[in-house]
């Protein structure tokens, strides 16, 4: 879960479904500073990105347009029909929803629909079983990632069904989200928004109560749609808070599932909180890997602390200037913040070829060329797709009333860390959700098959946090790709692990070694061009060669 998200305020999720994409994030003093995890296969033009321009996902079917396959899901879901396509799956798919009470505890109450798509297994010789994907956010459509997942999974898929669902609040999902404001998010001044005021506009044209779309209900909804289709077991691959609700499972509906891996794991007892420390030692590790790749740190000797002076220049005023809108490509205003630097630069390092684009967008900003940086904050103009409001129930509930003295002090130490207290006490004080049981940040106890996956350079989960979560998984192994970010899944042989462990049902033989692979790209020097790393002189940033072979079975 955990990465602060977004360029504006609560009102700017998009209320459109969203191209599928990789975790990523932008910090600000908003509602959406505590915007998370994202998940998917986005995939990312290098050299528009150096250029702010926009890439766009596209895709093809080779029996319809794409104008018509997004039409069929919003029609065919909507009318509870049987199939369907989604955006980037050129396959007719079987949709429908299961009809919940908003609130469990009055049945007859306000009746809700929980969307679902299910992706047919190639070979239907496992009909009694799928994998659950769950996506990330809190706050992400499943279905809107449909093709990330179906690409990430495609060896599972040959042999048994995968299932999204659009978790009560996002999606298709009773949406929770407001209207995008007038103003353009390259214009709007993040570090000076008024989070109280803009969340309560917002919370005025909710119509819902907030209150009952946290992870505990969304589980029981999760098992409403398993019990309807029919399935006597799940697999479950969850990302980032996608795993908090994959533990959820394990804890509230142990019989009914099969094996569980958490990819970018966010533990129980963690609060989201602590996401500002784990976001100040990915900025370190990038210093420290560009110091440490010969032709990095030859061209920016210097990197951390140009960092440092673009950052303090921007603490005292922001940079107005006109450039061109990366998606639109209309002439604009950009006012760029402290916010939106911190923010654009988090967010590129969630994804491995993204993370080689940042010492020259630093060192261009030190320059007073913020060409690259609009680039990188580009890739969160669109809000990922997140539901703001489902993500203040979620986090409002479930975070907030773990947050600890040293914690608040520790978080005044960190810009990011800072913005991020500040932005969710302004929300949560609007969004009054009550806390959940202390019950609810209990480690998992299981002896369930799970896998999990960590990144050594994730900007938002560290390798800690997984460990942290194996504290009672008796029937479990934690592999540590020292080279990959968030979403190991996506980056690594990981996805072949996955399909492993679903075709054995079990963890014993499964083998970490695939993941030392290198699959770091090399630092771009400048907007055209990469200098090969240098093996003799290049170092990782994991100290520990053996850190993918931790096990505990």
């Amino acid at each position: 879960m955990i990465d602060s998200m977004t360029h504006r305020k609560l009102s700017q999720t998009a209320q459109r479904p969203s191209p599928t994409r990789q975790l990523h994030g932008t910090a600000n003093t908003t509602l959406a500073t505590w915007r998370t995890h994202i998940l998917g296969s986005r995939i990312l033009s290098i050299s528009a990105l150096m250029l702010a321009m926009a890439s766009t996902a596209t895709w093809a079917s080779d029996v319809k347009s794409q104008q018509t396959q997004a039409a069929d899901i919003a029609s065919n879901i909507a009318n509870n029909t049987d199939t369907c396509y989604v955006e980037g799956v050129s396959d007719r798919l079987n949709c429908g929803f299961v009809t919940v009470p908003e609130n469990p505890n009055k049945p007859d109450g306000k009746q809700i629909q929980v969307h679902y798509v299910v992706l047919p297994a190639v070979k239907n010789v496992n009909h009694e079983e799928a994998l659950l994907a769950i996506a990330g956010g809190p706050g992400q459509s499943a279905i809107d990632n449909a093709a990330g997942f179906d690409a990430m999974l495609s060896k599972v898929r040959q042999q048994r069904d995968i299932l999204l669902i659009d978790q009560r609040g996002t999606g298709r999902s009773n949406l929770l989200t407001c209207d995008e404001g007038a103003q353009s998010p390259l214009s709007f001044d993040d570090d000076n928004a008024d989070t109280k005021a803009e969340t309560q506009k917002c919370l005025a044209k909710i119509d819902a109560d907030v209150t009952q779309y946290g992870s505990l209900n969304a589980i029981k909804d999760f098992e409403a749609v398993r019990q309807h289709l029919g399935y006597k077991k799940l697999h479950i691959y969850g990302i980032s808070y996608g795993t908090r609700m994959a533990q959820l499972y394990m804890r509230l509906y142990p019989a009914h599932l099969a094996t569980v891996t958490l990819d970018g794991i966010v533990p129980m007892q963690q609060s989201v909180l602590e996401i500002g420390a784990s976001i100040d030692r990915g900025f370190d590790l990038l210093f420290k890997d560009c110091q440490e790749t010969a032709a990095c740190h030859a061209q920016f000797p210097e990197l951390k602390a140009e960092f440092d002076q673009v950052a303090a220049s921007l603490a005292k005023a922001p940079v107005m200037e006109n450039v061109y809108d990366p998606v639109t490509g209309e002439k604009t205003m950009l006012t760029m913040t402290r916010g939106k630097f911190y923010g654009s630069i988090r967010m590129a390092l969630y994804q491995a070829n993204v993370r080689a684009l940042v010492p020259h967008a630093i060192h261009q900003a030190a320059k007073h060329n913020f060409q690259p940086i609009l680039g990188l904050y580009s890739l969160t103009i669109d809000n990922a797709g997140m539901a703001m409001g489902m993500h203040a129930s979620v986090v409002c509930g479930e975070d907030m009333h773990r947050i600890t003295p040293a914690m608040r002090e520790q978080a005044q130490h960190s810009f990011m860390g800072k913005t991020m207290l500040e932005g969710l006490e302004a929300t949560c004080e609007v969004w009054k959700v009550p806390a959940v049981d202390d019950s609810f940040s209990e480690p998992i106890s299981s002896d369930i098959p799970t896998l999990l996956l960590s990144g050594e350079i994730d900007p938002a989960t560290p390798p800690s946090w997984g460990e942290l979560a194996m504290e009672k998984l008796t029937n479990a192994k934690h592999f540590v790709a020292p080279y990959a970010t968030h979403g190991v899944a996506y980056q690594t042989c990981a996805n072949n692990l996955i399909a492993d462990l679903v075709r054995s049902g079990s963890v014993k033989d499964l083998d970490g070694e695939c993941l030392k692979k290198d699959v770091r790209r090399s630092f771009y020097l400048n907007a055209s061009s990469v200098e090969p790393l240098d093996a003799t002189s290049t170092k990782t940033t994991t100290t520990d060669d053996n850190a993918s072979t931790g096990a505990k079975e």
